[in-house]
């Protein structure tokens, strides 16, 4: 569990000039995880299956890394279809993804999942509508949950500097041997290896961990020659015939052992400016959980940034608190889209799951070595000066300056953009909202630095 710290300032200078790129991105992926209803570490013992196995076909060199980084990553598109997800099954949509995951090769096997799942907590006459629908378009809405999906995760992939092999990987993870997978219906080799790959490596983790290894194998013969390249098939069952392979995937430090084989080395380090891009991407994977927040995690950074020039911080604490406001939400990929986009107000149990976010943001940023010092400052970005804030319930004598400038970024935000309980306010009724909040939820120091900022044009910024 993440454990707080409450210095007011970030820690003191020890941040290397480089980290290794794997360090950082699979402590990201728990967050991805989370999106797609996963126990967590699914992409990483995904990428060590797919890694082993790349070996096994003769994988060597740059490629080995491509397949360890297109396992890795195969989920970055994965927030980008949850909002829909939700409001056509009329439910969780952490939960649909999981059952997505264990449901048969075929579309009746989607039709029977339809049936199971849609509506359990809806009416009657809501749950036949959503039915009907489903039903009638059973094959179009599933092509295009995973096109927006696999080319959402290739964009970002591209962006992350990945090769195009590694793009063209997540584009393809939904494509069967036989040409019934989705969004293309491609077929055999056309199919990317590292594609073909991939999915193996994730249907074999997802029943590893619902059945065990005696069940991850039988699902992965069962589909040989349907989904999976045969020769593909043969290889994972010599592997699992190996002593240490099972081993591996249930061992504690899998998240080490994969950072220490040799294809997790070939990759640049990171460097700050690639530390930034790296940020900026998963800010994108955060906003698009969520079409009422496209683009807020860029905007609360972007507001930050001002505030923390215009109250004196240095140049270098302004680029780590940047990165901070724009992860601050990372939090919310593990919360249903049926809270986040909810139209009325939260029940008891939903605000509880919306409240979780800020703690789960510390929790993902805690396990980041170079971004350690920023999960304190983004997950506490809801406590209040008067401590009637969350999770911590926080006070002004325990809340860093840099938590309370991303805090009042945030709400500017908020406010000022539209949020399915409301639309967006005026710019004068939103700051007068938040002068009332001066000194009880809001740092006055940093209220002023926003009136400035306004003043300079900041408002002009957001909009360009």
């Amino acid at each position: 569990m993440f454990e707080p710290q409450f210095d007011h300032t970030f820690a003191a200078a020890s941040q290397p000039a480089t980290v290794q790129l794997g360090e950082v991105l699979s402590a990201f992926t728990y967050a991805l995880d989370l999106t797609e209803g996963q126990p967590a570490g699914h992409a990483i013992r995904a990428a060590w299956i797919a890694t082993r196995l790349g070996e096994a076909v003769g994988l060597s060199g740059q490629t080995l890394s491509d397949c360890l980084y297109a396992a890795l990553l195969k989920d970055l598109g994965c927030s980008s279809n949850a909002a829909r997800v939700a409001e056509l099954f009329l439910g969780n949509d952490r939960k649909l993804k999981h059952g997505f995951k264990l449901i048969g090769p075929d579309v009746s096997h989607f039709l029977q999942f339809i049936e199971d799942t849609v509506g359990q907590d809806s009416s009657a006459h809501e749950r036949s509508c959503a039915i009907d629908v489903l039903h009638a378009g059973a094959g179009p809405i599933l092509a295009g949950f995973i096109d927006t999906r696999c080319n959402q995760g290739a964009r970002i992939a591209r962006r992350l500097r990945f090769s195009e092999q590694v793009a063209q990987a997540i584009a393809g993870l939904d494509e069967h041997w036989d040409g019934g997978g989705l969004p293309r219906g491609v077929a055999g080799e056309a199919i990317p290896l590292l594609a073909r790959i991939a999915l193996l490596a994730q249907v074999a983790d997802v029943f590893l961990m619902t059945g065990g290894p005696d069940v991850a194998l039988a699902e992965v013969n069962a589909r040989c020659g349907s989904w999976f390249d045969p020769v593909l098939v043969s290889a994972f069952a010599g592997l699992s015939q190996t002593p240490d392979f099972w081993a591996a995937l249930a061992a504690p430090d899998i998240a080490a052992r994969l950072l220490a084989l040799p294809a997790a080395q070939v990759t640049i380090p990171v460097d700050e400016d690639y530390l930034d891009d790296i940020t900026a991407a998963f800010g994108e994977v955060i906003d698009a959980k969520s079409p009422f927040t496209a683009g807020h995690s860029s905007r609360v950074a972007q507001i930050t940034a001002a505030l923390a020039s215009g109250l004196g911080l240095a140049p270098r604490d302004c680029r780590r608190l940047v990165r901070a406001a724009q992860l601050h939400d990372v939090g919310k990929l593990g919360v249903s889209n049926r809270i986040l986009d909810k139209p009325g107000k939260l029940n008891d149990a939903e605000w509880v799951e919306m409240r979780d976010h800020a703690m789960l943001t510390g929790e993902i940023l805690g396990r980041i070595g170079v971004l350690r010092d920023h999960a304190m400052i983004a997950a506490a970005h809801h406590e209040r000066i008067d401590g009637c804030g969350y999770p911590l319930r926080l006070d002004g004598t325990m809340i860093a300056l840099e938590t309370r400038i991303i805090t009042t970024a945030d709400i500017f935000d908020a406010l000022t953009a539209d949020r399915p309980y409301r639309a967006a306010m005026p710019l004068d009724k939103a700051l007068a909202i938040m002068a009332e909040g001066s000194g009880s939820q809001l740092d006055p120091r940093c209220l002023a630095a926003l009136d400035a900022a306004l003043a300079d044009g900041l408002a002009d910024r957001l909009a360009a």
